[in-house]
């Protein structure tokens, strides 16, 4: 431990903070666009529409049996054929790793909110679609001002946790040659030879944020319980 030299470390903290935004940025973007397609995945086949609930299910059932980087892997080098062929002749259309990350990490997440927002709604009571029907509210009305909020009330702290484990993946982005903060760290270690010093201060700053979530969690567990009296 005497030969550790933390001064390195804080000489890269601008190039750590930079690929530090981008795993939230990427977290962040994939929470919000994953959470209202996979809402949208989960009432499709709450509702059972015809085709597209089939299709839902096939779609949650495929992500959720692949690796992340498998999917990364695939869209970076299958789609750009795909879309190739369908509207350039054949030629390859590069999609880039920044595209790939977001959409990529969107799609795969929307699989995992959705299984965590359909079991949300099966918790719904009937007798909340019994009095919604009663005052004569639509479907989408009833969803939207009595359903889903109490799905998400009930699910925050299922989905603060499936967010947890969003924030940890990216770290995947380095096959895509993207520098998030595990990149970031990766590139100053091997220019400097710090490797221990940087790898160290990376698993404490995932440590405290990763950390700091999970007691958010905690916390809605407790204000989202539901109490029983007897």
């Amino acid at each position: 431990m005497n030969t550790l030299d933390f001064s390195i470390v804080i000489e890269s903290l601008p190039f750590l903070w930079k690929g530090l935004q981008f795993s939230l940025t990427l977290t962040a973007f994939a929470f919000a666009a994953g959470l209202i397609l996979g809402t949208v995945l989960a009432l499709l086949q709450h509702l059972n529409v015809p085709v597209l609930a089939q299709i839902a299910k096939a779609y949650v059932a495929l992500i959720r049996s692949i690796p992340l980087i498998m999917v990364l892997f695939w869209f970076f080098f299958l789609v750009p054929l795909i879309a190739g062929w369908m509207f350039n002749d054949g030629r390859p259309m590069p999609i880039g790793g920044m595209a790939t990350a977001f959409i990529t990490f969107t799609l795969f997440e929307a699989a995992y909110y959705s299984e965590i927002i359909r079991v949300g709604l099966r918790s719904v009571s009937k007798g909340q679609y019994e009095a919604s029907e009663a005052l004569s509210l639509s479907t989408f009305h009833t969803y939207r001002h009595i359903v889903l909020p109490q799905v998400f009330r009930v699910t925050s702290p299922i989905i603060l946790s499936q967010t947890i484990i969003l924030f940890q993946d990216t770290s995947l982005v380095y096959v895509l040659s993207l520098t998030d903060l595990v990149g970031a760290a990766s590139k100053v270690a091997q220019l400097n030879g710090s490797l221990v010093e940087m790898y160290l201060t990376v698993a404490v700053i995932y440590l405290v944020i990763c950390s700091a979530a999970s007691q958010m969690v905690a916390v809605l567990r407790k204000r989202t319980r539901i109490v029983t009296t007897r």
